[in-house]
Parts: structure tokens; C-alpha cells; sequence
């Protein structure tokens, strides 16, 4: 579904702020594959997604999404088949619409535009009752303006959001690093839902070992732009904090890893 082929992606190169973010990464992502990715700062989690997503381009490497060779697509053109969350709650929702106008606005993904997007009935009753699943009571606040949410309410509606068209492969940047722990479980909770519910391919970047190792059927942990660990099936249900400590704790620097 996804692959990586000797990716790698320097930052200043050859000036004295030369920065090795992603050095000669190769992986294959099987489609309906939730694949969680851990490591300290500064490891590349986040420049990897750029370079998947096409925010960032590798100055050497193929990426292919679905067979397809995406590697030079800009970031707009691969939008069709990405959807991706961040760690900020505001950055995935326009404040001044409302819930209504948000979905709508979703929901024309990858479709084309006229000026005649306003909410149908029928579309009204549909978001009425996949919000209802997530139990927040949105259903019942449609008309009201996003900027009135709580960010772990935003992120909620940024997810269903994002994956209202079913993108071929989900991109989730440490989307639950801004909430409080309570927050995050559930947002967390609803993830796994929406992913497993749609089959969706999803990669989650994370700052958190214990929530690595909890969630999706592969583990990938980077270090210094490479990948030290990858595991998935048995042995990933079986690995722990404890073992991933004694295996790595030199690279393990960041402790909130083991929160």
C-alpha cells in the first residue's frame, strides 16, 4: 500500500546546522496495516510524515502510495489520498464555521466544487448520527460555531473530519500530545474505532511508549533518522515498556517516551 524505498532527507546540508533527519529509510506498509511510530525528539517521526504526506521532499528515495510513484507529487496532489491529523486541535477545523459547515466542507474532498456546497437534508441526518456515535453530543450542536469546542472535542470532529471520505492511508502527527490524559484515551479510543470499523492503513506518530505499544499491529521506533525496531504481529502484543527499555534504553533519552 505504502513504500519507502532508501528514503532520506538532510536538512542545511553542508553548512555547520547539517542535520540528518531521515538517512536511507526502507518500509512496506500493508494495506489495513495501523502502524504506530515511537522515538525521542528529534528522531524524524514527524519529518517522515512530511515526506509521505509531501510537505517535504527527500533529495533521494521513492515513495509509492498504492503502486504508485508519488515521490515528486506536491502536497496538494496527494491529498486525494491522505488525510492527516495534528497535534494542534486548531489547525484541522475552520473556527468561524460551524460543526455543520466543517463536515460539509469535508465531505467535498477529492470531489469537485461548485457554489452550490451548502448541506443537503440528507447529509444533515448523516452527520447527525455518525457524530452521535461519538458521544459527545455534537449531533445535537450542529449549528454552532467550532470555535465553542473544547480541543479535545476539535480533535474528535477533525478526525471523523478527515476520515468522513475514507483516505487510503491516515496520517495521525501526535494528535493526542495537546489534550489531557482523559481527553486523550478517549480520543484515542475513537481512533482505534474508526480505523478498525473502515479497514483504514494508518501510521501514528507518538511521544508515548505505553500508547505505542497499546495500539495498531506493527511498531516502528526511529533513531537519529533510522528505524531501530519493527515488530509486529505476536511479538509486538508481547513487548513492553520494560523490554523496550532494557533493549534501548540508551536511545531512549526522552523519558516522556515512558509515560
Amino acid at each position: 500500500m505504502l513504500e519507502l524505498e532508501n528514503i532520506k532527507k538532510t536538512f542545511n546540508p553542508n553548512t555547520v546546522d547539517q542535520k540528518v533527519a531521515i538517512d536511507g529509510i526502507d518500509a512496506l506498509i500493508a494495506k489495513g496495516d495501523f502502524v504506530t511510530v515511537i522515538g525521542s525528539n528529534g528522531a524524524g517521526k514527524t519529518t517522515l510524515l512530511n515526506l509521505i504526506s509531501g510537505t517535504t521532499m527527500p533529495e533521494q528515495g521513492c515513495v509509492r502510495i498504492d503502486g504508485r510513484d508519488v515521490t515528486h507529487l506536491p502536497e496538494h496532489k496527494r491529498a486525494k489520498y491522505l488525510g492527516r491529523i495534528f497535534q494542534d486541535p486548531l489547525m484541522g477545523t475552520a473556527a468561524s464555521m460551524t460543526i455543520e459547515e466543517n463536515l460539509g466542507m469535508a465531505d467535498l474532498r477529492g470531489k469537485r466544487r461548485t457554489l452550490k456546497w451548502g448541506v443537503t437534508r440528507t447529509r444533515r441526518d448523516h452527520y447527525q448520527s455518525i457524530l452521535k456515535t461519538m458521544g459527545l453530543g455534537l449531533e445535537k450542536r450542529l449549528a454552532q460555531s467550532v470555535s465553542l469546542l473544547s480541543g479535545g472535542q476539535r480533535q474528535s470532529l477533525t478526525l471523523l473530519m478527515v476520515t468522513l471520505t475514507l483516505p487510503k492511508l491516515l496520517l495521525l502527527d501526535e494528535h493526542t500530545a495537546a489534550l489531557d490524559p482523559k481527553t486523550a484515551r478517549r480520543v484515542m479510543d475513537l481512533t482505534q474505532n474508526i480505523i478498525s470499523e473502515n479497514q483504514l492503513t494508518a501510521i501514528m506518530v507518538t511521544h508515548n511508549m505505553e500508547q505505542a505499544i497499546r495500539f495498531g499491529n506493527r511498531l516502528i521506533m526511529l533513531h537519529e533518522g533510522k528505524i531501530q525496531l519493527d515488530i509486529s504481529g505476536e511479538e509486538k502484543k508481547s513487548f513492553t515498556v520494560q523490554e523496550a527499555v532494557k533493549r534501548f534504553g540508551a536511545t531512549l533519552k526522552d523519558e516522556s517516551l515512558l509515560v
